[in-house]
């Protein structure tokens, strides 16, 4: 905000006086806070500090110890400089004695060899520093401003780095209490140069107070929290060889990291910062919105190397859609992701694996796991899978099949699709139970006395690749093969590709439009039908009967209807489709279709 020694001999009313600098050239660079003219020896005691003194020595001491007495003074006292003009107490030059002492103590001794009005010089300077403060205050209500705008909106955290770091114009880092980086912004530095080995390097930066500049590593930081409750630094590298930050630097950091900290307050039901982050490269990688080189960069200053590792998405899914309904609220999904995604983040912990963990949709988790060794695949696989069991407490019981009793009901069959008295289709047994009257009943978490317990969740990975660009093919193939091991009757540790069979297939498939128009050929006039019927719902007849292997007796129990009233269905379908559905190779067709549908359907 102040001039310095070297700015204010620049001026014109100095360079009119012809200075000469002899002594204390190492204090060029002090700043200038005030001009203040002196013509008694006597005068330190009345200086604050931070003043350029001049004079034109008639009132000095004459003798040279008290010459260098004077100059002892004012150094002490931290004036920035002496200013003597020639020609009423010293002509050819001030005495040596005095320049000798300047030099000791690095203070600027300057000469003017030309008279000079004093005046001219104080109102240059003064002007100078008054300007330099309306820069600072203009500065500083910029300041304000920005970040009060930043903090109504609820800016993310990025977007708050970033503009401290426009404003300022250094690079600011924001990190966690364990030294990991969280966000970042380079001012138009190298990212490279500025995280390479941060953890090590901020571990060296400890400066004295909540906020305070470190000059050994040119570090200016300030806390991060509220309510007592610190969790993270933010950081604003101002140049060691540079003078001490201005207080519009000490405002503007301190600002930024209120607003991080009133954002996080605002957010606290949302995911952490460190979830974010993940989320954020997650779907990066996903959605190819970021270079994988800034996603690498960025994973490995939050301590997820990706470079040179084996890298295996996996994706965690619950089998079923929320068993709570609608019934418990617009809050109980999101709830439910959370909880699962806690878990899967405890699970890589527990399993000792290094992944970038979080939400990839309203339905799944995902993570990508870092492998140093390809050979490691199955044996981190299984370890996570047996992780992820232990931490989960919630698995689905599965019913046996109950009898038919005397008016036709019947329970789910085989663990596979159940039917209503209308043709409704049940989930499977992996989901909701049906019971007499056609309705969904939840399953319950633990152990049930009906019968065995498989988990409520579904772990799928795609296939290892070597690089990260290669990530998205892993990710996006576990989310698929997630998705078609839904409804898929095993309990295994870990879904693979082979393992989805056909309806695995088909799901990868589901986006083809050929698969669709083989659908709409061999199911289009039912489905049209069944649009016009509501009541009727054929489709879950054809689906009763081909999932019971076409025994008309077992299909007509799986739908609560009588034989004869089921044989009519089937009789009238045939007649839509002008299919025979006593044919093995138009059944395989239509059952074909129908799981395509199912992959089709899903979101």
């Amino acid at each position: 905000m102040f001039p310095t020694v070297r700015e204010v001999l620049a001026l014109v009313p100095v360079r009119h006086g012809a200075p000469r600098l002899v002594a204390g050239e190492a204090g060029l660079d002090r700043p200038v806070r005030w001009v203040h003219v002196a013509e008694v020896p006597d005068i330190a005691t009345l200086l604050g500090g931070g003043e350029l003194v001049l004079t034109t020595g008639i009132g000095l001491p004459a003798d040279d110890a008290g010459l260098r007495a004077f100059i002892g003074d004012l150094a002490d006292v931290g004036v920035s400089g002496l200013v003597v003009e020639l020609g009423r107490r010293y002509v050819g030059g001030v005495p040596r004695s005095m320049a000798a002492a300047a030099e000791r103590r690095g203070m600027p001794l300057v000469e003017l060899r030309r008279a000079t009005p004093f005046v001219r010089i104080t109102e240059a300077v003064h002007a100078l520093i008054v300007d330099a403060q309306l820069t600072e205050l203009r500065a500083t209500e910029e300041i304000h401003q920005r970040f009060t705008e930043l903090s109504v909106e609820g800016a993310e955290p990025a977007e708050v780095l970033r503009q401290a770091a426009e404003l300022a114009g250094c690079p600011v880092v924001l990190e966690n209490l364990s030294r990991q980086v969280l966000a970042y912004d380079p001012a138009g530095e190298s990212a490279e140069l500025l995280l390479d080995g941060w953890e090590q390097h901020s571990r060296r930066i400890r400066p004295a107070g909540r906020t305070a500049y470190d000059p050994d590593s040119g570090w200016l930081v300030t806390t991060v929290g509220a309510r007592g409750q610190d969790w993270g630094r933010l950081l604003l590298r101002w140049p060691a060889t540079e003078a001490v930050p201005p207080t519009r630097l000490t405002i503007l950091i301190e600002r930024a990291a209120s607003t991080l900290a009133l954002g996080r307050l605002i957010r606290r039901d949302a995911e952490g910062l460190e979830r974010q982050i993940h989320r954020t490269l997650l779907t990066a990688l996903i959605d190819h919105s970021r270079p994988v080189d800034e996603v690498a960069l960025r994973a490995k200053a939050l301590g997820v190397t990706l470079d040179r590792r084996h890298l295996v998405g996996v994706v965690v899914r619950h089998r079923g859609d929320d068993p709570a309904g609608d019934a418990a609220g617009p809050e109980a999904g999101p709830a439910r992701l959370r909880d699962l995604a806690e878990a899967v983040g405890q699970a890589v912990r527990e399993a000792k694996l290094t992944a970038l963990t979080s939400a990839v949709d309203d339905q799944a988790v995902g993570a990508l796991l870092a492998l140093p060794d390809p050979a490691d695949e199955e044996r981190a696989l299984a370890a996570f899978a047996a992780a992820l069991r232990r931490v989960r407490l919630d698995a689905v019981p599965v019913r046996p099949s109950r009898p038919v009793d005397g008016a036709g009901r019947g329970g789910p069959a085989g663990g596979a699709r159940s039917v209503d008295g209308a043709g409704r289709g049940g989930p499977a047994g992996g989901g909701r139970s049906a019971d007499g009257a056609g309705r969904g009943a939840p399953a319950g978490g633990g152990r049930s006395a009906d019968g065995p317990v498989r988990p409520a969740v579904v772990v799928a990975a795609g296939s290892g690749v070597g690089s990260l660009r290669e990530a998205r093919r892993s990710l996006v193939e576990a989310r698929q093969i997630a998705e078609a091991a839904r409804r898929d009757p095993r309990d295994l540790p870990c879904f693979r590709l082979p393992h989805v069979g056909l309806a695995g297939l088909l799901h990868l498939l589901r986006d083809e439009p050929r698969l669709q128009t083989f659908v709409e050929r061999e199911l289009g006039a039912l489905l049209a039908y069944d649009a016009q019927h509501p009541r009727e719902q054929l489709l879950g007849t054809l689906r009763a009967y081909l999932e019971q292997g076409r025994n008309k007796s077992a299909a007509a129990s799986a739908a609560h209807l009588s034989r004869p009233a089921f044989y009519e269905r089937l009789a009238r379908i045939g007649r839509i489709l002008g299919a025979d559905l006593d044919s093995v190779e138009q059944c395989l067709s239509l059952h074909v279709a129908l799981l395509a549908l199912d992959a089709v359907r899903t979101p």
